[in-house]
């Protein structure tokens, strides 16, 4: 197993590798060859240019003699070749001797000139006629002089360097890019560890400018915050479980104790009482058979055109009892004439907007305000419950929809089970609603839903 920047350095280095070597021989091939074919244009030249000034020489003796130009003969010593001239029935007039050249001592130097003596022979031509023959041997196909050589090699070493050069540019880049990936990703890795470890407080701060890296550590840091989160209220929720049941099931048993002993009387009055707790524990475990119905998704729902303005209109007369009893003022805002249609199922979305007013009431004090709006914007129709009541505080917001969960104060003040809003969240989940609250401590709160219209 290799650590993501070993991993990543070796594959950029390979990479690389394998990129300045391709490209080193591509370019030596080319250099060679261009400079190839440029020498044998030089060559051919030279070779043209010895032709014609034998063919000068014939014009201007009209014969061969044993010195015709032999002053030919420092020149090709000097640039590493041979010449032999002979006349027109391939006789020899003169030559020079090929092992002069090679035992020359720059010539020696040079390893790629021992090689076989190879030799062309070209016409000398006079009025059309072909008077005589020019060899010219040498000991390469190509002839190369010193400062050629010279050249070459240092081309070669400027392709060496350069590819040393850019191997290590590469190294150093490598080693920097593979950390800005390493880095990042395996604290990433660690925090993961550490989460699945169950240490939900760990997190990164690291930076990184790589957007995929940064949407991967801010998911990390997010997963961490959710499942402390979701530590919290499971912890909370075996709590609060336990609060809920043992309550009653204490008042039950502390009322029947002291009925036995004959310390409370055992009459209608303390019966009813009894039987309220037992009613209290029974819509309790109601509440939780509905929750567990609707995460386990067996619930189902029976969808239908629903007119939401009169369906509210009708929930809330119903609450005018309850409102009396605390002096609230509820105040229903709606357009006539406007379609308010939904589709969605009539008890379920009862259940939700019963719940909900049920809560304004009951968290709002003596004297309060409830107003329920219902709006329709393009597709979309909105409805929201507002109130004057406690409201919720601000570390309690993000928990609300969550089973059993309930703020500190409304849990020393007000009654409740904690699953209405989840069981509301789940319905509105059902219908393809959204619904968000807001709320500031001791100013009320306003829950906002959102449906798709029909028309």
């Amino acid at each position: 197993m290799y650590s993501i920047r070993k991993k990543l350095s070796i594959i950029i280095l390979i990479c690389s590798v394998l990129a300045a070597l391709l490209t080193a021989i591509f370019v030596n091939v080319t250099i060679n060859n261009k400079f190839n074919k440029y020498m044998v244009d030089i060559q051919n030249k030279r070779n043209n240019r010895i032709v014609q000034y034998f063919e000068e020489v014939y014009k201007r003796d009209k014969k061969w003699a044993s010195n015709s130009g032999s002053e030919m003969k420092h020149e090709a010593y000097m640039s590493d070749y041979c010449l032999t001239l002979l006349d027109s029935n391939k006789k020899m007039i003169w030559m020079m001797d090929p092992n002069d050249i090679k035992g020359k001592e720059h010539f020696k130097a040079l390893s790629n000139k021992s090689g076989v003596y190879i030799t062309n022979s070209f016409p000398i031509k006079y009025n059309g006629s072909t008077v005589g023959y020019i060899e010219i041997g040498q000991y390469s196909s190509v002839l190369l002089s010193t400062e050629d050589m010279n050249f070459k090699l240092s081309i070669n070493k400027g392709i060496g360097a350069s590819i040393f050069l850019s191997l290590l540019i590469v190294i150093i880049i490598s080693l920097y890019i593979s950390k800005q990936f390493s880095v990042p990703i395996r604290e990433v890795s660690n925090i993961s560890v550490n989460l699945s470890n169950g240490d939900y407080n760990s997190r990164t701060n690291l930076k990184t400018d790589i957007l995929e890296i940064e949407k991967l550590k801010s998911s990390i840091n997010t997963l961490g915050e959710k499942l402390k989160h979701q530590d919290l209220l499971r912890k909370r929720l075996i709590s609060d479980i336990s609060h809920e049941i043992r309550t009653p099931l204490n008042i039950l048993q502390n009322n029947l104790e002291a009925m036995i002993d004959g310390i409370f009387p055992v009459n209608t009055e303390q019966l009813a009482a009894l039987n309220d707790e037992v009613i209290r524990f029974g819509k309790l475990l109601n509440n939780l058979n509905t929750l567990k119905k609707f995460e386990s998704e067996t619930i189902s729902i029976n969808k239908e055109k629903v007119p939401l303005n009169e369906l509210l209109s009708s929930i809330c007369d119903d609450f005018s009892i309850a409102l009396n009893e605390k002096n609230i003022e509820l105040i229903y805002n709606t357009k006539s004439g406007k379609n308010y249609n939904i589709f969605g199922d009539t008890d379920k979305l009862k259940q939700v907007f019963i719940n909900l007013l049920s809560n304004a009431i009951k968290f709002s004090n003596y004297s309060g305000k409830i107003w329920v709006n219902l709006t329709r914007v393009k597709e979309e129709i909105i409805v929201s419950i507002r109130d004057t009541g406690i409201g919720i505080q601000k570390e309690d917001l993000p928990f609300i929809f969550e089973r059993l969960y309930r703020g500190d104060k409304s849990r020393n003040k007000i009654e409740g089970s904690g699953l209405g809003l989840t069981i509301v969240k789940d319905i509105l989940t059902l219908h393809s609603a959204s619904i968000n609250v807001e709320s500031e401590e001791g100013k009320g709160s306003i829950f906002t839903i959102r449906f798709k219209a029909i028309n």
